[in-house]
Protein backbone atom coordinates (compact mmCIF):
# COMPACT_ATOMS: atom_id res chain seq x y z
CA UNK A 1 0.00 0.00 0.00
CA UNK A 2 1.66 3.30 -0.75
CA UNK A 3 -0.39 6.03 1.16
CA UNK A 4 -0.53 5.27 4.92
CA UNK A 5 -4.52 4.13 5.88
CA UNK A 6 -6.07 3.48 8.73
CA UNK A 7 -6.77 -0.67 9.10
CA UNK A 8 -8.54 -2.73 11.79
CA UNK A 9 -7.12 -6.04 12.36
CA UNK A 10 -8.88 -8.91 14.13
CA UNK A 11 -7.16 -12.29 15.38
CA UNK A 12 -4.41 -10.03 16.36
CA UNK A 13 -2.86 -11.85 18.95
CA UNK A 14 -2.84 -15.03 16.63
CA UNK A 15 -0.50 -16.25 14.37
CA UNK A 16 -1.63 -14.88 10.86
CA UNK A 17 -3.11 -11.69 12.49
CA UNK A 18 0.12 -10.63 14.43
CA UNK A 19 1.75 -10.95 11.41
CA UNK A 20 -0.57 -8.64 9.55
CA UNK A 21 -0.17 -6.54 12.49
CA UNK A 22 3.90 -6.61 11.73
CA UNK A 23 3.76 -6.18 7.86
CA UNK A 24 1.36 -2.58 8.20
CA UNK A 25 3.51 -1.08 10.78
CA UNK A 26 6.09 -1.76 8.77
CA UNK A 27 4.43 0.22 5.67
CA UNK A 28 3.49 2.74 8.11
CA UNK A 29 0.38 2.25 8.37
CA UNK A 30 -2.01 3.26 11.28
CA UNK A 31 -3.00 -0.23 12.71
CA UNK A 32 -6.28 -0.74 15.83
CA UNK A 33 -6.10 -4.29 16.36
CA UNK A 34 -9.67 -5.84 17.73
CA UNK A 35 -8.99 -7.86 21.05
CA UNK A 36 -10.83 -9.48 23.96
CA UNK A 37 -11.55 -8.59 27.10
CA UNK A 38 -8.03 -10.63 29.50
CA UNK A 39 -6.33 -11.70 26.37
CA UNK A 40 -2.53 -11.76 26.11
CA UNK A 41 -1.43 -8.61 24.60
CA UNK A 42 1.56 -8.47 25.66
CA UNK A 43 3.76 -8.32 22.41
CA UNK A 44 0.98 -6.11 20.73
CA UNK A 45 1.61 -4.12 23.44
CA UNK A 46 5.16 -3.77 22.90
CA UNK A 47 4.97 -2.36 19.36
CA UNK A 48 5.18 1.59 19.09
CA UNK A 49 1.60 2.73 17.27
CA UNK A 50 -0.70 0.01 17.83
CA UNK A 51 -4.21 0.78 19.16
CA UNK A 52 -6.25 -2.28 21.05
CA UNK A 53 -9.98 -2.42 20.49
CA UNK A 54 -11.06 -4.30 23.55
CA UNK A 55 -14.33 -6.06 21.89
CA UNK A 56 -15.82 -8.90 20.73
CA UNK A 57 -17.20 -10.11 17.41
CA UNK A 58 -20.88 -10.76 19.31
CA UNK A 59 -20.23 -6.72 20.68
CA UNK A 60 -21.80 -4.68 18.32
CA UNK A 61 -21.27 -1.70 20.53
CA UNK A 62 -17.36 -2.86 20.64
CA UNK A 63 -17.33 -3.32 17.03
CA UNK A 64 -18.50 -0.02 15.86
CA UNK A 65 -16.30 1.61 18.46
CA UNK A 66 -13.40 -0.24 16.99
CA UNK A 67 -14.24 0.31 13.12
CA UNK A 68 -14.28 3.95 13.82
CA UNK A 69 -12.39 5.76 11.17
CA UNK A 70 -10.82 2.95 9.69
CA UNK A 71 -10.28 2.89 5.96
CA UNK A 72 -9.60 -0.90 5.70
CA UNK A 73 -10.37 -4.41 7.93
CA UNK A 74 -8.89 -7.27 7.82
CA UNK A 75 -10.63 -9.97 9.31
CA UNK A 76 -8.92 -13.01 10.30
CA UNK A 77 -10.33 -14.00 13.31
CA UNK A 78 -12.72 -16.94 13.09
CA UNK A 79 -13.62 -20.69 15.10
CA UNK A 80 -10.68 -22.72 13.33
CA UNK A 81 -11.24 -25.88 14.38
CA UNK A 82 -13.30 -29.30 13.82
CA UNK A 83 -15.29 -29.92 17.04
CA UNK A 84 -18.45 -27.60 18.38
CA UNK A 85 -22.19 -27.13 18.00
CA UNK A 86 -23.64 -25.28 14.61
CA UNK A 87 -24.31 -22.13 17.41
CA UNK A 88 -20.99 -22.39 18.01
CA UNK A 89 -20.35 -21.90 14.58
CA UNK A 90 -22.76 -19.98 13.14
CA UNK A 91 -21.97 -17.11 15.89
CA UNK A 92 -18.30 -17.02 15.40
CA UNK A 93 -18.00 -17.56 11.73
CA UNK A 94 -21.08 -16.35 10.20
CA UNK A 95 -22.82 -13.93 12.70
CA UNK A 96 -19.81 -12.39 13.95
CA UNK A 97 -18.71 -11.57 10.18
CA UNK A 98 -21.86 -10.29 9.72
CA UNK A 99 -21.35 -7.38 12.51
CA UNK A 100 -17.99 -6.76 11.50
CA UNK A 101 -18.96 -5.87 7.97
CA UNK A 102 -21.86 -3.74 9.15
CA UNK A 103 -19.27 -2.03 11.65
CA UNK A 104 -17.02 -1.10 8.68
CA UNK A 105 -19.56 -0.34 6.56
CA UNK A 106 -21.40 1.98 9.60
CA UNK A 107 -17.78 3.49 9.71
CA UNK A 108 -17.24 4.57 6.64
CA UNK A 109 -14.59 1.77 5.78
CA UNK A 110 -14.40 1.05 2.29
CA UNK A 111 -12.22 -2.17 1.93
CA UNK A 112 -13.08 -5.49 3.53
CA UNK A 113 -10.51 -8.36 3.43
CA UNK A 114 -11.96 -11.96 4.70
CA UNK A 115 -9.64 -14.64 5.28
CA UNK A 116 -11.49 -17.42 4.19
CA UNK A 117 -10.64 -21.28 3.33
CA UNK A 118 -10.13 -23.86 0.70
CA UNK A 119 -12.22 -26.21 3.32
CA UNK A 120 -14.94 -23.97 1.97
CA UNK A 121 -15.50 -26.24 -0.75
CA UNK A 122 -14.62 -29.43 1.08
CA UNK A 123 -16.93 -32.29 0.56
CA UNK A 124 -17.80 -35.21 2.42
CA UNK A 125 -16.65 -37.89 0.20
CA UNK A 126 -14.30 -37.23 -2.92
CA UNK A 127 -10.78 -37.82 -4.37
CA UNK A 128 -7.91 -36.25 -5.12
CA UNK A 129 -8.02 -33.08 -6.79
CA UNK A 130 -5.35 -31.01 -8.41
CA UNK A 131 -4.75 -27.85 -9.17
CA UNK A 132 -8.65 -26.75 -8.64
CA UNK A 133 -9.46 -22.62 -9.24
CA UNK A 134 -11.78 -20.15 -8.29
CA UNK A 135 -14.54 -21.74 -10.78
CA UNK A 136 -15.17 -24.72 -8.42
CA UNK A 137 -18.64 -24.86 -6.75
CA UNK A 138 -19.39 -24.82 -3.21
CA UNK A 139 -20.90 -28.40 -2.48
CA UNK A 140 -24.45 -29.31 -1.71
CA UNK A 141 -23.06 -30.95 1.23
CA UNK A 142 -20.33 -29.75 3.20
CA UNK A 143 -17.72 -31.90 5.34
CA UNK A 144 -18.46 -30.62 8.88
CA UNK A 145 -19.76 -27.43 10.37
CA UNK A 146 -16.10 -25.47 10.28
CA UNK A 147 -16.69 -25.67 6.56
CA UNK A 148 -19.84 -25.28 6.17
CA UNK A 149 -19.68 -21.54 8.21
CA UNK A 150 -16.50 -20.56 6.61
CA UNK A 151 -18.44 -21.02 3.00
CA UNK A 152 -21.41 -19.15 4.38
CA UNK A 153 -19.51 -16.27 6.06
CA UNK A 154 -17.44 -16.10 2.22
CA UNK A 155 -20.99 -16.01 0.33
CA UNK A 156 -22.03 -13.16 3.11
CA UNK A 157 -18.86 -11.09 2.43
CA UNK A 158 -18.74 -11.46 -1.32
CA UNK A 159 -22.12 -10.49 -2.02
CA UNK A 160 -21.46 -7.22 0.46
CA UNK A 161 -19.42 -6.07 -2.36
CA UNK A 162 -20.62 -2.76 -3.74
CA UNK A 163 -19.11 0.43 -5.50
CA UNK A 164 -18.62 2.19 -1.82
CA UNK A 165 -17.44 -1.12 -0.12
CA UNK A 166 -14.89 -3.24 -1.65
CA UNK A 167 -14.97 -6.83 -0.53
CA UNK A 168 -12.84 -9.47 -1.30
CA UNK A 169 -11.97 -12.96 0.29
CA UNK A 170 -8.91 -14.87 0.36
CA UNK A 171 -8.47 -18.95 0.69
CA UNK A 172 -5.02 -19.43 2.31
CA UNK A 173 -4.04 -23.35 2.95
CA UNK A 174 -2.37 -25.02 5.82
CA UNK A 175 -0.69 -21.62 6.96
CA UNK A 176 2.65 -22.28 8.73
CA UNK A 177 6.21 -20.01 9.91
CA UNK A 178 7.83 -18.77 12.51
CA UNK A 179 5.56 -17.85 15.92
CA UNK A 180 2.99 -20.76 14.87
CA UNK A 181 2.33 -22.30 18.44
CA UNK A 182 -1.10 -24.37 17.63
CA UNK A 183 -1.27 -24.78 13.79
CA UNK A 184 -1.16 -28.02 11.73
CA UNK A 185 2.69 -28.16 11.52
CA UNK A 186 3.78 -27.62 15.40
CA UNK A 187 1.18 -30.65 15.72
CA UNK A 188 2.47 -32.93 13.50
CA UNK A 189 6.30 -31.83 14.56
CA UNK A 190 4.86 -32.60 18.04
CA UNK A 191 3.65 -35.47 17.57
CA UNK A 192 6.59 -37.12 15.91
CA UNK A 193 9.31 -35.47 18.43
CA UNK A 194 7.06 -37.81 20.88
CA UNK A 195 7.38 -40.69 18.60
CA UNK A 196 3.78 -40.50 18.16
CA UNK A 197 3.11 -39.73 14.98
CA UNK A 198 2.23 -42.79 12.27
CA UNK A 199 2.95 -42.67 8.54
CA UNK A 200 -0.74 -42.01 7.84
CA UNK A 201 -0.01 -41.80 3.96
CA UNK A 202 -0.76 -45.13 3.67
CA UNK A 203 2.28 -44.97 1.27
CA UNK A 204 0.60 -42.68 -1.20
CA UNK A 205 2.34 -39.36 -2.24
CA UNK A 206 -0.11 -36.56 -0.90
CA UNK A 207 0.40 -33.64 -2.99
CA UNK A 208 -0.72 -30.14 -1.15
CA UNK A 209 -0.43 -26.39 -1.23
CA UNK A 210 0.82 -24.95 1.97
CA UNK A 211 0.90 -21.36 2.58
CA UNK A 212 3.82 -19.73 4.65
CA UNK A 213 2.47 -16.99 6.78
CA UNK A 214 4.60 -13.95 4.55
CA UNK A 215 2.88 -14.93 1.26
CA UNK A 216 -0.05 -15.33 3.27
CA UNK A 217 -0.05 -11.45 4.05
CA UNK A 218 1.38 -10.62 0.73
CA UNK A 219 -1.89 -11.10 -0.51
CA UNK A 220 -3.83 -9.67 2.10
CA UNK A 221 -2.10 -6.68 1.75
CA UNK A 222 -2.20 -6.35 -1.90
CA UNK A 223 -6.28 -7.44 -1.64
CA UNK A 224 -6.34 -4.38 0.53
CA UNK A 225 -5.24 -2.03 -2.37
CA UNK A 226 -6.27 -4.48 -5.64
CA UNK A 227 -8.54 -2.42 -7.76
CA UNK A 228 -12.18 -2.45 -7.17
CA UNK A 229 -13.46 -3.12 -10.29
CA UNK A 230 -10.53 -6.05 -10.83
CA UNK A 231 -11.11 -8.21 -7.03
CA UNK A 232 -14.57 -6.72 -5.59
CA UNK A 233 -16.63 -9.46 -4.87
CA UNK A 234 -14.03 -12.18 -5.53
CA UNK A 235 -12.11 -15.30 -4.14
CA UNK A 236 -8.92 -16.38 -4.47
CA UNK A 237 -6.70 -19.10 -3.73
CA UNK A 238 -3.17 -18.64 -1.88
CA UNK A 239 -0.50 -21.07 -1.84
CA UNK A 240 3.10 -21.38 -1.67
CA UNK A 241 4.80 -21.30 -5.19
CA UNK A 242 5.51 -25.29 -4.19
CA UNK A 243 3.43 -28.38 -4.58
CA UNK A 244 4.12 -29.89 -1.73
CA UNK A 245 4.90 -33.42 -0.88
CA UNK A 246 3.13 -33.41 2.54
CA UNK A 247 4.50 -36.58 4.49
CA UNK A 248 7.97 -35.66 2.49
CA UNK A 249 8.14 -32.17 3.98
CA UNK A 250 6.94 -33.46 7.82
CA UNK A 251 10.00 -35.75 7.34
CA UNK A 252 12.39 -33.22 6.09
CA UNK A 253 11.18 -30.38 8.40
CA UNK A 254 11.18 -32.98 11.47
CA UNK A 255 14.86 -34.70 10.68
CA UNK A 256 15.88 -30.84 10.79
CA UNK A 257 14.93 -30.69 14.24
CA UNK A 258 16.31 -34.04 15.22
CA UNK A 259 12.72 -36.11 14.77
CA UNK A 260 12.62 -39.33 13.67
CA UNK A 261 10.44 -39.94 11.01
CA UNK A 262 6.73 -40.96 11.03
CA UNK A 263 5.84 -44.69 11.36
CA UNK A 264 4.86 -46.77 11.24
CA UNK A 265 2.76 -46.69 8.39
CA UNK A 266 -1.01 -47.50 8.79
CA UNK A 267 -2.85 -48.84 5.34
CA UNK A 268 -5.49 -46.00 4.18
CA UNK A 269 -8.30 -47.78 5.39
CA UNK A 270 -7.08 -48.47 8.86
CA UNK A 271 -6.33 -45.00 9.47
CA UNK A 272 -9.73 -43.66 8.16
CA UNK A 273 -11.27 -45.89 10.35
CA UNK A 274 -9.07 -45.35 13.01
CA UNK A 275 -9.69 -41.74 12.58
CA UNK A 276 -13.82 -42.17 12.97
CA UNK A 277 -13.24 -44.39 15.78
CA UNK A 278 -11.16 -42.03 17.85
CA UNK A 279 -13.32 -38.77 17.09
CA UNK A 280 -16.62 -40.78 18.23
CA UNK A 281 -15.06 -42.33 21.40
CA UNK A 282 -13.68 -38.78 22.57
CA UNK A 283 -16.91 -36.81 22.10
CA UNK A 284 -18.65 -39.63 24.14
CA UNK A 285 -15.69 -39.07 26.55
CA UNK A 286 -16.70 -37.36 29.82
CA UNK A 287 -15.03 -33.37 29.85
CA UNK A 288 -14.36 -33.81 25.97
CA UNK A 289 -17.07 -30.96 25.16
CA UNK A 290 -14.55 -27.66 24.04
CA UNK A 291 -11.32 -29.56 23.40
CA UNK A 292 -9.75 -31.21 20.48
CA UNK A 293 -8.86 -34.63 19.90
CA UNK A 294 -6.15 -35.95 18.69
CA UNK A 295 -7.71 -37.21 15.37
CA UNK A 296 -10.46 -36.66 13.42
CA UNK A 297 -12.10 -37.82 10.29
CA UNK A 298 -11.56 -33.91 8.85
CA UNK A 299 -7.73 -34.05 9.90
CA UNK A 300 -7.45 -37.31 8.32
CA UNK A 301 -8.96 -36.29 5.07
CA UNK A 302 -6.78 -33.49 5.08
CA UNK A 303 -3.53 -35.52 5.59
CA UNK A 304 -4.28 -38.53 3.20
CA UNK A 305 -6.09 -36.41 0.40
CA UNK A 306 -4.11 -34.82 -2.48
CA UNK A 307 -5.77 -31.26 -2.88
CA UNK A 308 -3.73 -28.61 -4.94
CA UNK A 309 -5.00 -24.79 -5.96
CA UNK A 310 -4.27 -22.77 -8.85
CA UNK A 311 -2.98 -19.14 -7.77
CA UNK A 312 -3.19 -17.90 -11.28
CA UNK A 313 -6.06 -15.83 -10.32
CA UNK A 314 -4.87 -13.71 -7.05
CA UNK A 315 -1.68 -13.60 -9.49
CA UNK A 316 -3.67 -12.08 -11.84
CA UNK A 317 -6.04 -9.69 -10.45
CA UNK A 318 -4.15 -8.71 -7.20
CA UNK A 319 -0.06 -9.08 -8.68
CA UNK A 320 0.68 -11.40 -5.97
CA UNK A 321 3.93 -13.67 -6.51
CA UNK A 322 4.75 -15.71 -3.50
CA UNK A 323 7.43 -13.40 -1.76
CA UNK A 324 8.82 -16.71 0.24
CA UNK A 325 10.29 -19.90 -1.49
CA UNK A 326 9.47 -23.23 0.77
CA UNK A 327 12.96 -23.59 1.13
CA UNK A 328 14.06 -20.23 2.76
CA UNK A 329 11.09 -20.13 4.42
CA UNK A 330 12.13 -23.82 6.17
CA UNK A 331 15.50 -22.70 7.25
CA UNK A 332 13.83 -19.71 9.00
CA UNK A 333 11.78 -21.63 10.81
CA UNK A 334 14.47 -24.24 12.08
CA UNK A 335 16.30 -20.93 12.90
CA UNK A 336 13.20 -19.50 14.77
CA UNK A 337 12.56 -23.37 16.38
CA UNK A 338 16.00 -23.46 17.89
CA UNK A 339 16.28 -19.88 19.05
CA UNK A 340 13.12 -20.15 21.52
CA UNK A 341 14.73 -23.26 22.89
CA UNK A 342 13.80 -26.26 20.31
CA UNK A 343 11.09 -28.52 19.51
CA UNK A 344 9.78 -28.79 22.89
CA UNK A 345 9.32 -25.08 23.43
CA UNK A 346 7.69 -24.88 20.18
CA UNK A 347 4.82 -27.58 20.51
CA UNK A 348 4.78 -27.32 24.37
CA UNK A 349 0.99 -26.96 24.89
CA UNK A 350 0.19 -24.19 27.60
CA UNK A 351 -2.58 -22.61 29.87
CA UNK A 352 -4.79 -20.19 28.25
CA UNK A 353 -6.54 -19.24 25.27
CA UNK A 354 -6.02 -16.98 21.98
CA UNK A 355 -7.88 -14.00 22.07
CA UNK A 356 -9.92 -14.88 18.52
CA UNK A 357 -12.14 -18.06 18.29
CA UNK A 358 -9.92 -20.41 16.30
CA UNK A 359 -6.36 -17.94 15.86
CA UNK A 360 -3.33 -19.57 16.33
CA UNK A 361 -1.95 -18.29 20.28
CA UNK A 362 0.25 -15.51 20.61
CA UNK A 363 4.00 -15.42 19.85
CA UNK A 364 6.13 -16.63 22.45
CA UNK A 365 8.22 -13.97 22.79
CA UNK A 366 8.33 -10.11 21.41
CA UNK A 367 10.48 -9.44 18.59
CA UNK A 368 10.99 -5.65 19.36
CA UNK A 369 13.71 -3.64 20.98
CA UNK A 370 11.66 -1.03 22.69
CA UNK A 371 8.23 -0.88 23.95
CA UNK A 372 5.75 1.17 22.58
CA UNK A 373 2.91 3.12 23.77
CA UNK A 374 -0.93 1.74 23.13
CA UNK A 375 -4.05 2.98 23.74
CA UNK A 376 -6.81 0.66 24.03
CA UNK A 377 -10.74 1.79 23.12
CA UNK A 378 -13.00 -0.12 25.18
CA UNK A 379 -16.64 -0.73 23.96
CA UNK A 380 -17.94 2.25 24.34
CA UNK A 381 -14.71 3.84 22.54
CA UNK A 382 -12.70 5.30 25.66
CA UNK A 383 -9.53 5.29 25.58
CA UNK A 384 -7.67 3.87 28.35
CA UNK A 385 -3.87 3.08 29.23
CA UNK A 386 -2.18 -0.83 28.98
CA UNK A 387 1.12 -0.84 30.23
CA UNK A 388 3.37 -1.82 27.60
CA UNK A 389 5.21 -5.30 27.52
CA UNK A 390 8.76 -5.23 28.45
CA UNK A 391 10.86 -5.55 25.30
CA UNK A 392 12.38 -8.99 24.53
CA UNK A 393 10.64 -10.82 27.37
CA UNK A 394 8.89 -14.06 26.82
CA UNK A 395 5.34 -14.94 27.13
CA UNK A 396 3.77 -18.44 27.14
CA UNK A 397 1.85 -18.80 24.15
CA UNK A 398 -1.69 -19.49 24.62
CA UNK A 399 -3.41 -22.67 23.90
CA UNK A 400 -5.49 -22.02 20.41
CA UNK A 401 -9.45 -23.80 19.74
CA UNK A 402 -7.57 -24.43 16.59
CA UNK A 403 -6.14 -27.27 18.45
CA UNK A 404 -3.93 -27.97 14.95
CA UNK A 405 -6.38 -28.06 11.77
CA UNK A 406 -5.49 -26.26 8.97
CA UNK A 407 -7.49 -23.15 8.04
Amino acid sequence: MADPVNILITGATGFLGGHLVDACLREGHHVRALVREGSDTARLGSLPGVELAVGDLADEDSLRAAAEDRDTVLHSAARVVDHGSRAQFHEANVAGTRRLMDAARAAGAGRFVFVSSPSALMRIREGDRLDIDESTPYPDRFFNLYCETKARAEQDVLAAHTERFTTVALRPRGIWGPRDHAGFLPRMIGAMHAGRLPDLSGGKRVLVSLCHSDNAVDACLRAATAPAERAGGRAYFVADRERTDLWAFLTEVGRLLGCAPPGPRIPLPVGRALAAAVETLWRLRPGSEGTTPPMSRYMMALLTRSTTYDTGAVRRDLGHEAPRGQADGVRELVRWVEDIGGVDAWTRPAPGRSDEAGSCPAPGRSDTTAPGSVRAIGSAGRPSSVPPATAGTRTAPARSERGGTPR
